[in-house]
């Protein structure tokens, strides 16, 4: 947890995140522990209780209690799927002091059953019922596109299924394995496969082989930004407000783009409502200022790529991408604290292993 020394670095910072939470969370423990063990008022004793402390903690933290064995009770914190808290939520256990009786798990691991499945609305959801194949794309070799079959699936149902199949293969997988090995999923009845089905439960070892060829196809791979050669486009919206692109020509025509397979995107929203949406003078300075702060915290030399930004229509869009997308998670959440008096700032960080969310600024 290197990137936390750099991103909190006063021990004051650290302990408002983390021991303040555990410091709380001791004082409680031993009752906690009584209503998990005995699976008594679990939502009125426990959860509620807990949700609201991890909600001042952070936004998007969730988590399951049960008991590990006869006497130590688990809790997993989990993500629920996004991408941007899970450095949070493994920071958070990380920190997790040592408590006789208890044992804390960051995000929900894998099976280590294949017999694992789970049943919902009369559906079930395990080796028997689904089977799998994937597809080989020559334009993008290294996309992992899974097409998941239900022996029960249909038109009617698909909702359902769909549902069931994501949360058995996030516990079957483990949580960050789900959310972060597989490009794009489709699901489809029996009747409707193009390929020979293979078995679940060779699943993770297909995966495992996939990202292994991966890292060592791309493994060193550095692009530095600094000489690049960047196009300015400009034009008018239906509204009437001026929108500028500035983007990284040469970037987006890379041959090794799915080395960077992480996209991070910040949207920083300003007042332009009496200059065709385009920024006055000093917000478009602070605009500048916090773009060249982000890209000198997250430099190209280090697997983060400065693709480019749109301004206009009230709003400053930053395009970054990245070889990971752990600091870069700690990088924004930083710039919103920081920055907080000042601007309201969101960032989502996605999978595109070929930039294909980019093609639009791409000449075809």
């Amino acid at each position: 947890m290197n990137f936390f020394k750099k991103i909190f670095p006063s021990k004051s910072q650290h302990k408002n995140y983390y021991t303040d939470f555990w410091n709380w969370f001791q004082t409680k423990e031993k009752e906690f522990h009584t209503v998990v063990k005995n699976r008594s008022n679990l939502e009125l004793d426990l959860f509620n209780k807990l949700s609201t402390q991890l909600d001042q903690l952070h936004e998007g933290f969730y988590f399951l209690a049960g008991m590990k064995d006869k006497e130590t009770a688990e809790l997993v914190f989990t993500a629920d799927g996004s991408l941007k808290n899970i450095v949070f939520i493994e920071a958070l256990v990380d920190a997790a002091p040592s408590i006789k009786g208890w044992h804390f798990t960051a995000l929900k691991p894998p099976s280590n059953s294949p017999d694992i499945g789970i049943k919902m609305s009369d559906y079930e959801f395990d080796k028997d019922t689904i089977s799998f194949y994937y597809h080989e794309h020559a334009e993008h070799p290294d996309a992992i596109d899974i097409t998941f079959v239900h022996q029960d699936y249909t038109e009617e149902n698909a909702s359902i299924i769909s549902n069931g199949t994501f949360i058995f293969l996030d516990n079957f997988l483990g949580e960050l394995n789900f959310a972060t090995l597989i490009d794009n999923i489709d699901l489809v009845a029996p009747k409707n496969a193009q390929e020979k089905l293979i078995p679940i439960e060779k699943l993770n070892d297909f995966l495992i082989w996939r990202q292994k060829e991966f890292i060592e196809k791309y493994d060193g791979t550095r692009h530095n930004t600094d000489d690049d050669e960047y196009a300015m486009l400009e034009g008018i919206l239906e509204n009437g407000n001026t929108i500028i692109v500035t983007i990284n020509s040469e970037l987006l025509h890379w041959d090794s783009k799915a080395s960077h397979p992480w996209i991070l995107r910040v949207e920083i929203p300003y007042d332009g409502t009496d200059n065709n949406g385009m920024p006055h003078q000093e917000m478009y300075d602070l605009l500048n200022d916090l773009e060249d702060e982000m890209i000198e915290v997250l430099p190209s030399q280090d697997g983060y790529l400065n693709v480019g930004r749109q301004t206009g229509d009230n709003i400053r869009t930053l395009f970054l991408a990245c070889k990971e997308f752990r600091k870069p998670s700690l990088v924004c959440f930083n710039f919103k604290q920081k920055y907080q008096s000042k601007i309201t700032l969101e960032y989502t960080i996605y999978k595109d292993k070929y930039w294909l969310s980019f093609d639009r600024f791409v000449k075809h």
